[in-house]
C-alpha cells in the first residue's frame, strides 16, 4: 500500500446496535455527531460511522484502532452475528479526480466527513445486504428437502407440530428480511444532504446493489412459496384429521344403532 493509500474497512456484526447507550458510551471518548441511522466518531486515528442496523465503516484507521473499537461495541450488539461479515477497501484523496471505485480501491476528491459518510452509506447498505442474502440462502439450503418431498411423494412427510415449527421459521425469516428491506433504498440522510448523493451512488453502482436487491426479492419469494406450501399442507392435514374424526364418530353410531337394533331382536 502506498503512502497515500488508506484502510476503509466495514463490517456487520449484529441486526442491530444499542444505539443509545452506545452514543452516550462513545460520546465521552470521541467527537461524535448524529446523522438519520449513523453516528461519525472523529477519531484520533481517522473517521468512524456506526450505522444502527450493525453495521460500522473505518476510514483510515489502523489494525489496532479497529480492534479497540469493536471491542467497546460488544455490549451494545443485538443479535450479534455468530461470524462478523467484512468489506476492506483502500482509498486516497485526489483533488483533481471525481469519486471512482475500481478494484477495491477509492479514490475521493475530498477527504470531508459528508463524502466520507456519503460513500459510507453504500458500503453499509452492501454488507446488510450480504448479511440478508447468506440468511435467505441458508434458509432455502435447509429446507429444499420440502418441495423434494412434495414432488417424490405429494406431501412434506412432515408431522402438523414440525409444519407448524417450520412455518414459524419461515415466518420469521420472511418478517425478518422484509423489516430489514427497506435500508436497501435511497437513504433519508440524502434529502438533507443531497449535494453528495452523488458518491453514495457511485459506490452502490460498483458494489451491485441494485441487482443484488432483485435476487434477493428472487429468494424471498421462494422463502414466501415454501411458506404458503407448508400452510396448506397444514391445512390439508388438519381437515383429513377432521374427516377421520366424523368417519368415526359415523362409524361409532352405527355401530350403536346395529348393537341397539341387534339387542332388540333378541
Amino acid at each position: 500500500m502506498s503512502n497515500m493509500q488508506k484502510r476503509c474497512n466495514a463490517y456487520v456484526l449484529a441486526k442491530h446496535f444499542h444505539t443509545e447507550p452506545m452514543q452516550q458510551h462513545f460520546s465521552q471518548q470521541h467527537r461524535a455527531c448524529t446523522y438519520r441511522n449513523a453516528i461519525h466518531l472523529d477519531d484520533a486515528n481517522g473517521d468512524i460511522f456506526l450505522f444502527d442496523y450493525g453495521v460500522v465503516v473505518f476510514w483510515g484507521c489502523d489494525h489496532d484502532s479497529e480492534k479497540r473499537i469493536l471491542d467497546q461495541l460488544t455490549p451494545f450488539l443485538r443479535e450479534p452475528l455468530k461470524e462478523k461479515i467484512s468489506d476492506l477497501f483502500t482509498y486516497e484523496i485526489d483533488a483533481d479526480t471525481a469519486t471512482r471505485i475500481r478494484s477495491d480501491h477509492i479514490t475521493i476528491n475530498e477527504g470531508s466527513t459528508m463524502v466520507k459518510l456519503a460513500i459510507s452509506h453504500g458500503i453499509a447498505q452492501s454488507l446488510k445486504l450480504s448479511e440478508l442474502e447468506v440468511y435467505a440462502e441458508r434458509t432455502i439450503e435447509n429446507t429444499a428437502y420440502i418441495p423434494r418431498n412434495m414432488a417424490e411423494s405429494g406431501s412434506t412427510r412432515l408431522g402438523r407440530k414440525e409444519i407448524a415449527r417450520m412455518r414459524g421459521k419461515l415466518f420469521l425469516v420472511e418478517s425478518d428480511i422484509l423489516l430489514h428491506h427497506a435500508l436497501l433504498d435511497t437513504p433519508e440522510f440524502f434529502w438533507e444532504y443531497p449535494e453528495v448523493e452523488e458518491h453514495y451512488r457511485r459506490m452502490a453502482s460498483y458494489l451491485d446493489t441494485t441487482p443484488r436487491v432483485d435476487v434477493l426479492n428472487k429468494k424471498l419469494q421462494i422463502i414466501h412459496d415454501m411458506f404458503a406450501m407448508l400452510a396448506d399442507e397444514q391445512k390439508h392435514k388438519h381437515s383429513s384429521l377432521l374427516e377421520w374424526i366424523i368417519i368415526w364418530l359415523i362409524a361409532i353410531e352405527i355401530f350403536f344403532f346395529l348393537t341397539h337394533d341387534l339387542m332388540k331382536l333378541f
